[in-house]
């Protein structure tokens, strides 16, 4: 029997999300081809460069006006520079961390975004988490924790990053624009900056663009393809699976950034690692379990 319309759907979102989460999760290979040259450089090239690749998507797919519905109002554009500023900032860590050999500690970001955002919903919108949640929040402290005490320090990196993404999140979920439209404002906001800097850098006859070979030249302009593509292959994904699906296939990014820093890149992999790992993936573990749970007995809920 040939697959049903719904299973060809769910076939092809389940691609879209390991398209989408698989590119994620390998970028520290693409930031570590390009580690000559300086992280606010590469991240200037990044957004000019994203502007470049969506411009043609929001025209020829006719999203202009839900870019002008999204900035519309002086609540909205104001929340959109603030997600833009918290973007361009995670974005520059990440990149930062990548080429400082610390692509250990941004996996561990990753891993604690979905708690943060469940801790952020608790204190911010108000939101009730069940105990489980509060037992994988908890057990995920434990584990920073550990770090600071066997380690003897925070894991500032990790924590930055997934904070920082977590309240990105909460902001552009304030605003009702979808991921294209809403990553092309952005980086239109930021690219006054990023192309200023570029232009005074080449001005004043340095700058990575032009004077360290073409196969730089092609990773730097490249850089816009690398973040506009996976965004595609979410947005695409996002519209045919469950947000259930999605939660769970998200760990695909920092488990390969995990495998990446510790066997490809070499990265030190400690006793003080592994213990605020193991308590991170344990209260993945329950925070997973108790989500599939709750979206089960809703369905079951809705089909009576």
């Amino acid at each position: 029997m040939p697959p049903q319309p719904e299973q060809r759907t769910t076939r092809s979102g389940l691609w879209g999300a390991l398209g989408a989460f698989g590119l994620w999760g390998l970028l520290p290979l693409y930031w570590k081809l390009v580690q000559q040259v300086p992280p606010f450089e590469i991240l200037c090239h990044r957004i000019a460069w994203s502007v470049v690749f969506l411009l043609p998507l929001v025209l020829l797919g006719g999203r202009m006006a839900e870019v002008r519905a999204a900035v519309a109002s002086r609540r909205n554009l104001l929340t959109i520079v603030g997600s833009s500023l918290l973007i361009g900032g995670n974005w520059f860590l990440y990149i930062w961390a990548v080429n400082s050999d610390m692509v250990l500690e941004t996996s561990l970001g990753y891993y604690m975004t979905p708690l943060v955002n469940a801790l952020l919903g608790a204190l911010v919108l108000g939101e009730r988490p069940s105990r489980v949640q509060l037992a994988a929040i908890a057990i995920a402290a434990a584990g920073v924790l550990s770090m600071l005490v066997s380690y003897g320090r925070l894991p500032w990196v990790a924590l930055v990053l997934a904070v920082s993404f977590s309240f990105y999140g909460l902001l552009r979920k304030l605003v009702r624009v979808e991921s294209i439209p809403g990553l092309f404002i952005e980086t239109m906001l930021l690219v006054p900056l990023a192309a200023g800097y570029l232009a005074w850098v080449a001005w004043q006859g340095g700058g990575a663009l032009g004077h360290q070979g073409l196969a730089t030249d092609l990773l730097l302009v490249g850089a816009g393809i690398a973040t506009s593509t996976p965004l595609l292959c979410f947005a695409f994904a996002a519209r045919r699976l469950r947000l259930t699906t999605l939660g769970v296939m998200q760990y695909i990014a920092p488990s390969l950034a995990f495998l990446l820093g510790a066997f490809v890149f070499r990265e030190p992999v400690t006793s003080a690692h592994m213990l605020t790992f193991a308590c991170i993936w344990t209260a993945l573990a329950l925070y997973t379990a108790d989500g599939l749970r709750a979206a089960r007995s809703a369905y079951r809920h809705a089909v009576r």
